[in-house]
C-alpha cells in the first residue's frame, strides 16, 4: 500500500487494502448552508453501511487520510466509529479550528472517542475551564522544577538501558514503552511500578486504543469493555497513592498537582488530580516511545547521522545530560525533529461544532466532530521538500520549512491546548537517544520498512526489530 502513495510508513499489503483504497464512493454534501448563505456545503460521503469509512481510517491510516485530502479537499466528510466526522487537513484548515477565533469548536469532540477512558483530562477541557486547570499544572512545569526532573530522568534511562539484553532482533519498542513508563513512574510518582508494571503498561494500552472500537460496548473480549476497566484500574492505583502525596513534600509532579494553589487560593480536588495524573501519565510515555522508536528507526536506516548524533553526544563527556548541555546537541535536535514530523506522536486531534461556523468557505452546522491531522500538515509538498525523505536538515537555520506556514509542523498540537508537557517530553526523549548513541549501536536491514499500526496512536506493528551492538 505504500507503493500507492509512497507514504511514510507501510501497512500489511493485503487484498482489502487495495480494494478499500480505490473502492469509490457516491459524493454527497454535509448540510446545505442557509438559503441566504454564500457559503458552500461539505463535500464527502458514507462510506458501508453502518461502519462507514471505520475499517480504511483502522487499516490505512494517514495512507487513508492522505487519499480523501488528494480526492475531496481540505474540508470533507465521512462516517466512522459510529459518528459524522469532518475532516480539516492541511495547515489553513487546521489553524482555522485550533484558533478557534469564535469559540466554535470545543474540545467534547474527544469525549465521544475517549471521554470514558481520559475523563476530565486537561486535553478534553473547554473554555474557561481549561484556562482554570492549565494556570494550575503550569506550576508543575515551571524551568526549575523541569530541570529538577530532568536530573532524575538520566538515573532512571541509565538504570534501564543497562538491563537490556542486546541482540540481533532485539525489540526496541516494548522495552521503550517499559522504560518510558519507568520514567513517568519516578518523576510524576517519586517510585517505581515495581509488581505493578505489566499491570498499569496494560491498562494504558487498553484505553488508548478503546477510543477506535467498533463496537462502543462492553462486550466480552472488546476493546471498549477492556479500556474502561483500564480506567477502573488506574483510577485505584492513583487513588490509593493519593492522601499520601497530600501529606507529603516530594518534588514529584503527582505532589506538584496534590500542592499546586494560585495566588487566588485556588487548588486541585482529588477527582483533579486523578483525572490530571491518568492522562498525563498517558500522555508522557506514550507520545514519548512513538517519538523515540522513530527516531531509532530512523538511525537505525541512516548510519551516517547516527554517527553524527552519537559524536556529539560523546563530546559532552560522562556527566548525566542537563538542561543547558541540551543546546550542544543541535544534531539530535534536527533528527528529532524530522522523526516526529515523519512519524506524528498526536497524528490527530478532535473536536466538536457548538455552532454553525465557517471553515474556509464551508458550512459547517452545529453538532458535528471535526478532526484535525497534523501527519498530512507534516507530509504536503506545498510546504515540505520531497515530504516522504528523511531530510533533517530542513530543519536548519539556512532552511527552516517548518516556517512555511504556522501550522505546517504541529507535532505537539497548537492553539491553547498546545501539549502542557512538550519541553518536559523534549528532554526526556533527547536523553533516551543520548544515552542510547553512548552506548549502543543498532541498524534495521536496508529492506526492512516498519509498519505502523494506525488503530489509535502509531506504533510498530512488530515491535521495531533492530540489530543492536554494545558500543
Amino acid at each position: 500500500m505504500s507503493a500507492v502513495l509512497n507514504a511514510p510508513y507501510t501497512v500489511d499489503k493485503n487484498p482489502l487494502d487495495e480494494w478499500l483504497m480505490r473502492r469509490e464512493w457516491p459524493r454527497r454534501a454535509l448540510a446545505a448552508p442557509p438559503p441566504s448563505s454564500t457559503l458552500k456545503p461539505v463535500p464527502g460521503d458514507g462510506g458501508f453501511p453502518l461502519l462507514g469509512h471505520s475499517l480504511e481510517m483502522l487499516r490505512l491510516g494517514i495512507d487513508y487520510a492522505m487519499e480523501r485530502y488528494r480526492t475531496h479537499g481540505p474540508v470533507s466528510w465521512a462516517n466512522a466509529f459510529g459518528v459524522r466526522v469532518v475532516s480539516a487537513s492541511g495547515p489553513d484548515a487546521t489553524q482555522a479550528v485550533l484558533a478557534n477565533k469564535d469559540k466554535a469548536y470545543s474540545q467534547k469532540g474527544w469525549e465521544y472517542f475517549i471521554g470514558p477512558f481520559f475523563n476530565r483530562g486537561l486535553m478534553l477541557l473547554d473554555f474557561e475551564e481549561h484556562l482554570y486547570h492549565r494556570r494550575l499544572m503550569q506550576l508543575a512545569f515551571t524551568a526549575e522544577r523541569l530541570s529538577g526532573y530532568m536530573g532524575q530522568v538520566g538515573e532512571v534511562v541509565r538504570a534501564g538501558l543497562g538491563r537490556w539484553a542486546v541482540r540481533e532482533g532485539f525489540p526496541v519498542y516494548p522495552a521503550l514503552k517499559q522504560l518510558t513508563l519507568d520514567v513517568a513512574t519516578k518523576i510524576f510518582m517519586a517510585s517505581s511500578t515495581g509488581a505493578d508494571a505489566d499491570r498499569l503498561t496494560r491498562a494504558f494500552v487498553s484505553t488508548v486504543r478503546a477510543g477506535t472500537a467498533l463496537v462502543r460496548l462492553p462486550v466480552p473480549g472488546g476493546r471498549w469493555g477492556a479500556g474502561l476497566r483500564g480506567r477502573r484500574m488506574l483510577e485505584d492505583y492513583f487513588r490509593a497513592s493519593l492522601p499520601a502525596k497530600r501529606a507529603s513534600d516530594s518534588e514529584d509532579l503527582f505532589a506538584a498537582l496534590c500542592h499546586a494553589k494560585t495566588d487566588q487560593g485556588e487548588v486541585f480536588s482529588d477527582d483533579d488530580v486523578v483525572n490530571h495524573m491518568i492522562f498525563l501519565m498517558m500522555a508522557a510515555h506514550d507520545t514519548a516511545t512513538i517519538a523515540t522508536s522513530s527516531v531509532v528507526y530512523y538511525l537505525g536506516k541512516h548510519q551516517d547521522w547516527q554517527a553524527r548524533v552519537r559524536e556529539e553526544s560523546l563530546a559532552l563527556g560522562e556527566a548525566p545530560l542537563t538542561v543547558d548541555a541540551l543546546a550542544e546537541l543541535p544534531t539530535l535536535d534536527l533528527v528529532l525533529k524530522e522523526s516526529m514530523r515523519l512519524v506524528a506522536p498526536v497524528p490527530w486531534m478532535m473536536r466538536k461544532t457548538v455552532r454553525d461556523t465557517e471553515l474556509l468557505g464551508h458550512h459547517l452546522p452545529a453538532g458535528v466532530f471535526v478532526t484535525t491531522l497534523s501527519w498530512i500538515n507534516h507530509m504536503l509538498p506545498e510546504y515540505w521538500t520531497d515530504p516522504y525523505r528523511f531530510d533533517p536538515d530542513r530543519f536548519g537555520e539556512d532552511r527552516r520549512e517548518d516556517k512555511s506556514h504556522r501550522f505546517a509542523y504541529m507535532p505537539f498540537g497548537g492553539g491553547v491546548h498546545k501539549c502542557i508537557g512538550m519541553h518536559f517530553g523534549t528532554y526526556e526523549v533527547k536523553t533516551l537517544v543520548h544515552e542510547l548513541v553512548r552506548r549502543f549501536e543498532w541498524s534495521v536491514p536496508a529492506d526492512y520498512e516498519v509498519r505502523w499500526d494506525p488503530t489509535a496512536l502509531p506504533v510498530p506493528r512488530d515491535g521495531l526489530p533492530v540489530a543492536l551492538r554494545p558500543r
